[in-house]
């Protein structure tokens, strides 16, 4: 027997619970219960705001009432809905009869017969799951992706002239600026953020199988697929008309890639910058107090981009999971939607806890520039392409007679380190016109950097 008290198995609700709480409110059992209670208030509302069944619109004060039973769900509803759901074994009854006993409650029995009225629970399901993802992503998730992505533009504009060397295959190669490598990853992450905001979250409420069955048998001379549009659409969503007795997913399945993709890209900025604290381009700036190693006391580790990398893998394979299972449902519905569903916080809690590092991470990073130009300063031999391009440009121009320029510098650079003296005197003894020759021999490593600043300017 455990002395230990009831513990949180997942590190979101114990060790960085409160850098992901906020993201609970909606994407918990508790988050879609409210939802649910909510979908069950508005839905009774909409019938009886057209008066069917006999029923006349309901009060102001008795409006106000009811949607009081979810915009002040707590404690009490969650501890009556668990006792509840170990009777029924039902989720979605339980919240029924939550809303008929309130309903007792508030003096309006009467209305009791039309909660839940000519509903599966799927109808309720699906519009509870896309109004508490919409609000997860739109109020939380989005807006720190969104924080990440303006702190990565800002660096860049802060570096868009810090020449560096470039490391293609990880080897040393034309320069570029630090600002145009990080505005990289913003453009990257700006793209995916306007796919992410033309997203659809749809919902269906059609019934047990998708053919407004009971509710053409209950009243045949309303238009139902007119009303339940109308009414899905009132709560801010988009209504899908064509299902079977589940909504498909597919919605989701689009925003889970997305939010996954967006997370590859994050994940690729990680290692990089990980990359470049190890060769010294970035200093870590000490956070008084902080302890780096248990035995080694001048160490700062790089633990924010760390913590976001793993964080980032264990959400992409949550939202890969997500999206490849939700879009599959057998026949006309089956239940692994439901248990995979319960996920979705935990992949969303896991990318807000990564994106929380970086943003964080990045800054408690400096840039040293005086390291970056170090590090152009011993690699003269990248110039190898300029030269070559530019004697290309000669020839063509009818101003040199060289033949093969690229086989020229490859000869005099491949595998060797070629200092300034020694480029200066092969520019020197070219064949081209004096112009280009004045050009070359002005040229630097660190001046080399194109229009790498000015790429900048597109994010």
């Amino acid at each position: 027997m455990s002395s230990l008290p009831p513990q949180p198995l997942s590190p979101l609700d114990g060790r960085y619970f409160a850098t992901v709480q906020e993201i609970g409110d909606y994407l918990s059992e508790a988050g879609l219960n409210r939802a649910r209670v909510e979908v069950e208030v508005e839905w009774l509302l909409a019938l009886t705001d057209r008066s069917l069944f006999g029923t006349s619109p309901v009060s102001d004060a008795d409006r106000a009432r009811l949607r009081a039973l979810y915009e002040d769900f707590g404690a009490d509803e969650i501890a009556w809905l668990r006792e509840k759901e170990a009777v029924t074994r039902h989720d979605v009854k339980a919240v029924e009869y939550l809303v008929r006993d309130r309903l007792d409650t508030l003096g309006l029995t009467a209305l009791a017969e039309l909660t839940h009225f000519a509903c599966t629970s799927e109808d309720i399901n699906s519009t509870a799951y896309a109004l508490t993802v919409q609000r997860a992503v739109e109020r939380v998730w989005l807006p720190k992706l969104r924080a990440v992505a303006a702190a990565l533009a800002e660096l860049a504009v802060a570096h868009r002239d810090a020449a560096m060397l470039s490391r293609t295959h990880g080897q040393p190669a034309t320069p570029t600026t630090m600002g145009k490598e990080i505005g990289v990853f913003a453009w990257r992450l700006e793209r995916v953020i306007r796919q992410l905001d033309a997203g659809e979250y749809l919902a269906k409420f059609s019934g047990a199988t998708g053919t407004w069955s009971a509710h053409v048998a209950a009243e045949p001379d309303v238009d139902w697929p007119s009303l339940t549009r109308e009414f899905i659409e009132s709560l801010g969503l988009g209504f899908n008309p064509v299902t079977t007795q589940i909504e498909s997913h597919d919605w989701q399945v689009e925003l889970y890639d997305r939010a996954r993709h967006a997370g590859g890209i994050l994940h690729n900025l990680a290692t990089d910058i990980w990359t470049y604290i190890s060769l010294g381009y970035f200093t870590q700036i000490p956070v008084a107090g902080a302890t780096g190693s248990s035995t080694m006391p001048h160490k700062i580790n790089p633990i924010r981009f760390e913590n976001a990398e793993a964080n980032l893998e264990i959400a992409g394979g949550l939202f890969t999971t997500l999206a490849s299972t939700l879009v599959t449902s057998r026949l006309q519905r089956d239940l692994t939607d439901s248990t995979t569903q319960r996920n979705i916080g935990v992949a969303f809690g896991h990318s807000l806890l990564a994106l929380d590092n970086l943003q964080r991470g990045l800054t408690e990073i400096s840039l040293a520039e005086n390291v970056l130009l170090a590090d152009l300063d011993v690699n003269w031999e990248v110039l190898a392409e300029a030269i070559q391009t530019v004697v290309r440009a000669e020839i063509a121009a009818g101003r040199s007679q060289i033949t093969d320029p690229y086989a020229l510098l490859k000869d005099l650079t491949r595998g060797r380190r070629v200092g300034a003296p020694e480029l200066a005197e092969f520019v020197r003894g070219l064949d081209i016109g004096d112009a280009a020759k004045q050009r070359l021999l002005a040229l630097t490593p660190a001046a080399y950097a194109g229009l790498a600043s000015r790429v900048v300017d597109a994010l």
